[in-house]
């Protein structure tokens, strides 16, 4: 999506949310403060899935910072 396009949907998003009232503003920042949360949260989940299938395929090998750093000069 073109920059300016978005930044057109962005401010009339906002000029709508501004257009309410101050009560309706706090809920409107409530509402997107817990969808943001749950998607982080979803978000994280999916990546400890994808971490532990890589786990358990092998891909990923587990050791101390001195084990990491002998790996790299290798």
């Amino acid at each position: 999506m073109p920059e300016s396009l978005q930044t057109s949907r962005l401010q009339q998003a906002i000029d709508s949310v501004e257009s309410l009232s101050l009560e309706e503003q706090n809920l409107v920042v409530e509402i997107l403060l817990k969808r943001l949360q749950r998607k982080r949260r979803e978000q994280l989940l999916q990546e400890i899935g994808e971490v532990r299938q890589e786990a358990s395929q092998g891909v990923i090998k587990f050791g101390s910072v001195d084990d990491f750093l002998k790996e790299l000069d290798t």
